[in-house]
């Protein structure tokens, strides 16, 4: 893996290159070497007050909301076919800050962003955004406007992709937004900056500010901020809603999750193996959807476990720049240490580690973990029940369909999920049974026209869809005289 000092000088600020209020530098190491492989200024509180002003006064009194339906949608779909134009850079980008395996930043990163603006620029042209209703005391007009400024606030692991879910509906609605990427990965963000600006969005509508989480309280919390739209752990969400609730500012939260994957007596090995274990492992565990618990029928355990032992174990980890590798680097040391203490944590707790739990052989640089699996767990046990975030996997048996349901339940949270069957009827209605926001019947799916979500501790509100859509829409009800038909 090779990579050229990436330096930014300036701040994205109202669709500007700005120069920083503070003197602070972001050094985005690179997770395979170890070395600085780019930097980035690191935003202040008064450069929030500065991007927030400029999205303020674009809102209030730009001509971005004020534009057409159709004059917005051209100007996102410049933004799509920018990304879509530059998506091999944005993968390789992605990859070299956080250590997604090319392969899948190419697909999940960089062309899954595509389909996100895609996606939303359909909603957009379909969305009900007036109708007129015959009330209890007469005829009412409802309709539905842009919330306002958007404090969009982006976790590093899939930087671009979360970055559509919530610029796409926020610019096509008519809002001005604020952009805050991780400081592990910000270097893709000015990508999108350039991307934004070359196709045309007006002055102030976006601002892009790599920052830290006390810049983020202090975004999360400003007065000028009309709604913010968050992903990452349960934690900071929970500290997110505290501080947006001083000005009862409108949130949503997509949080993290522990989801299961239930397979049923019937399904065939081969398909329930080839289809899971991408979904458990994907970007190096890295993934809120990631199916971290697979849970099994007793009677057939041994033959299902031995199966994704070997696949487990048959995984490519190394470079995530080479096109061959299927698990990289996490994203930072202590991401790395935090995977190799539960390991730990699992083989105290009596799990039996089947494959993985060290460093891989021959990379003693860079922070990677094993693909690791562990067999006969509990769901008591704390790596059945908390998130890991890395390359860490349960094997879980049952005894009968009720058991398995209860375990799937058996969590605080509930944002994912699968089920593997000879009978997809069947399947259909073990979905009906999971608390979960999202689930698949023999696959692993996640589709941008439905609503993308978590139950419980997973989060708040949707995303993607028209249930999406509608988070960046206010509802106001116009009663209308009596008799007039209009």
């Amino acid at each position: 893996m090779t990579t050229e000092l990436v330096e930014h000088g300036q701040l994205f600020i109202g669709g500007k290159l700005t120069d920083p209020l503070g003197r602070d530098v972001i050094e985005v190491v690179s997770p395979h070497t170890e070395e600085v492989i780019g930097r980035v200024p690191h935003a202040t509180a008064a450069d929030v007050d500065r991007a927030v002003a400029v999205a303020r006064r674009a809102f209030d009194e730009g001509p971005w909301p004020r534009t057409s339906l159709d004059e917005r949608i051209e100007i996102v779909t410049r933004i799509k076919d920018g990304v879509a134009a530059r998506h091999d850079e944005i993968a390789r980008v992605i990859s070299a800050e956080n250590g997604s395996p090319y392969s899948w930043s190419v697909l999940a990163q960089a062309l899954g962003a595509v389909m996100v603006w895609d996606a939303a620029i359909t909603v957009a042209r379909r969305f009900p955004y007036e109708e007129r209703r015959d009330g209890v005391l007469g005829r009412i007009l409802v309709r539905r406007e842009p919330v306002g400024v958007v404090a969009a606030v982006v976790p590093w692991n899939v930087p671009q992709f979360v970055a559509a879910a919530k610029l796409a509906p926020a610019l096509l609605t008519g809002c001005t937004v604020v952009l805050k990427p991780s400081p592990e990965s910000p270097l893709d963000a000015y990508l999108l900056g350039e991307i934004a600006r070359e196709a045309g969005l007006p002055e102030g509508v976006l601002s892009i500010l790599p920052a830290d989480r006390e810049v983020s309280e202090y975004l999360v919390g400003h007065p000028g901020v009309d709604k913010v739209s968050f992903t990452g752990s349960v934690a900071a969400g929970k500290r997110v809603m505290e501080v947006a609730a001083r000005h009862v500012t409108r949130v949503t939260l997509e949080l993290g999750g522990k989801s299961a994957a239930v397979v049923l007596p019937d399904a065939d090995v081969g398909a329930a193996v080839a289809g899971i274990v991408p979904a458990a492992w994907m970007n190096n565990g890295q993934a809120c959807v990631a199916q971290t618990r697979i849970l099994l029928p007793r009677a057939r355990y041994e033959e299902f476990a031995d199966a994704f032992a070997r696949a487990a174990s048959a995984l490519v980890v190394g470079d995530p720049l080479d096109p061959a590798t299927q698990v990289g680097p996490l994203v930072a040391r202590r991401q790395q240490r935090r995977s190799l203490d539960y390991i730990r944590v699992g083989q105290e707790e009596g799990a039996k580690l089947l494959t993985g739990g060290g460093r891989p052989a021959g990379l003693d640089r860079g922070w990677y973990v094993e693909p690791t699996l562990f067999g006969e767990v509990d769901n008591t046990m704390r790596i059945a029940r908390e998130e890991i975030f890395g390359p860490v996997i349960c094997l879980l048996p049952y005894d009968d369909e009720s058991e398995a349901v209860r375990i799937a339940n058996d969590s605080e949270y509930g944002l994912s999920g699968s089920v593997w069957t000879a009978d997809v009827e069947h399947g259909i209605e073990i979905a009906r049974q999971v608390r979960t926001g999202t689930y698949s019947v023999n696959t692993f799916s996640l589709d941008m026209l439905g609503p993308f979500g978590g139950y419980k501790n997973s989060g708040l509100g949707r995303e993607f869809g028209p249930e999406g859509y509608g988070e960046y829409l206010e509802h106001k009800m116009v009663h209308l005289p009596a008799g007039w038909e209009g």
